[in-house]
């Protein structure tokens, strides 16, 4: 029997059914975008149970904040991956994370068929996207959503200014959210 409620929605749609907190919506929201998002996750994490983590942590902020959500600043993907980005560099910062990594390597998911391959932004089409900014602009989202860096630390270590930082990442961002449009 097919389940109705998770065929494709209008974002508008998803983000009227989310603020009501209807929770069919919110694993309509999980099976259009937690592949995507556990891959930049991923990225910045290394290791896909820790990843695996983060990304339950994010949806269920998203859950839980969706009402602080403005469509007028930005779009929702764009929400979400700011909100997975900023749980997984907490997450590496944390002293719990860099003491299991000094002292063992975690194994990987030895899982049939799930590969953090399978997730990697260079085969669902982000790494492509990103190639299309220009030089300045790639870099900047190279650093903070491949490598996990903030801002202030892009402009510290490369002596940019933080406002030339933030301009090229806003400018970035705008340009990649015309490819998501269509997503949702």
């Amino acid at each position: 029997m097919i389940n109705r409620s998770k065929k494709k929605l209008s974002e508008e749609a998803l983000i009227e059914r989310l603020r009501s907190q209807d929770e069919a919506a919110m694993e309509v929201l999980y099976d259009m975008y937690s592949a995507t998002l556990f891959g930049v996750i991923v990225q910045i994490v290394k290791v896909e149970e820790i990843a695996e983590d983060v990304l339950q942590e994010s949806f269920l902020k998203i859950w839980n904040s969706f009402a602080s959500y403005d469509a007028e600043k930005g779009r929702l993907f764009t929400w979400m991956i700011n909100i997975c980005r900023n749980l997984a560099i907490d997450k590496i910062r944390s002293k719990a994370y860099r003491v299991s990594h000094t002292s063992e390597q975690l194994p990987t998911d030895s899982r049939p068929g799930f590969t953090t391959e399978a997730m990697n932004p260079d085969h669902i089409g982000i790494r492509e996207l990103v190639e299309k900014l220009q030089p300045e602009q790639k870099q900047i989202i190279d650093l903070m959503y491949f490598e996990g860096l903030t801002q202030s630390e892009i402009a510290e270590n490369f002596q940019i200014p933080l406002g030339t930082v933030k301009t090229r990442a806003r400018s970035a961002v705008k340009y990649l959210s015309k490819f998501f449009k269509g997503r949702a």
